[in-house]
């Protein structure tokens, strides 16, 4: 039984991901070339450049995924759909190797205002936002776009205070403050 090797748009996409996670998107191009065994043609060809490629690595990761398939878990209750979410913030935040929020390290590293990165960061958190709106309508919550402002400022606090001080366990003190959110009444 033979496995197929990955082509090379999809070795540079996951060493593009492993090591901008783990190192930050001013990781070189060589070091993602060599981890991804492919020749800096391959790069061009498939991205244009490594500012095509850390935009594609964004577009591609998923997490908004992530957090509408642990809603789906969670069953048909609004309420328990978002506070899915940060139980999940709780796993992601205390598992090994945990750098933070891809999307937000990459809006702030990266500061020329027209790199495409930027574009599919307030895609994500967009994303992110219109799922925290259509569960908080569900709800009938009284004000479901003022909500998931505030969801998603939770989201982000949690993110980045578990990366300075993983084991206070910001996500526990998010979903008590999101759980007020939800229950908002007027």
């Amino acid at each position: 039984m033979s496995s197929t090797r990955p082509g090379p748009r999809e070795r540079l996409l996951d060493a593009a991901r492993d090591l901008t996670y783990r190192q930050g998107v001013h990781v070189g191009v060589d070091a993602i070339l060599k981890q991804a065994d492919v020749a800096r043609r391959s790069l061009y060809q498939h991205f244009g450049g490594k500012d095509g490629l850390i935009a594609e690595v964004l577009r591609t990761s998923a997490q908004e995924d992530r957090y509408r398939t642990v809603m789906d878990a969670a069953g048909d209750d609004p309420r328990a759909r978002v506070l899915a979410v940060f139980d999940e913030l709780e796993r992601i935040t205390t598992a090994p190797g945990f750098r933070g929020c891809r999307y937000t390290s990459a809006d702030l590293a990266l500061t020329d205002p027209q790199h495409p990165a930027h574009t599919e960061v307030r895609r994500y958190k967009d994303g992110v936002h219109a799922l925290f709106t259509d569960e908080l309508t569900r709800l009938g919550h009284p004000s479901p776009e003022a909500a998931a402002d505030q969801l998603l400022v939770l989201v982000d606090g949690v993110l980045a205070h578990a990366v300075t001080r993983p084991d206070a366990h910001p996500a526990r003190a998010a979903r008590r403050l999101a759980e007020h959110v939800l229950d908002a009444r007027g």
